[in-house]
């Protein structure tokens, strides 16, 4: 399993805004939004200041996938029926 920042660029779009928007709203490095974009593992600090700043929860930007990036949700979904 991995995390998956999909939710947050499906977010950003609903909102029209842009990494570089993202960025300077939350005074995140270039570096903590190009993790992002890579899907690399980024601090609980700058998950939180975006979801301060987006007035969001944390499954608001991120999602658990697992190695063929489905949602593991959804995965426990199937299971549960």
């Amino acid at each position: 399993m991995q995390i998956s920042y999909r939710p947050l660029w499906h977010l950003l779009l609903d909102r029209n805004m842009n990494k570089q928007k993202l960025k300077e709203l939350t005074g995140l490095s270039s570096s903590s939004i190009a993790k992002l974009g890579k899907g690399e593992s980024v601090t609980t600090d700058a998950l939180v200041r975006i979801c301060k700043k987006l007035d969001c929860d944390l499954p608001d930007i991120m999602e658990l996938v697992d190695d063929d990036g489905e949602p593991v949700r959804n995965r426990l979904k199937k299971a549960g029926t």
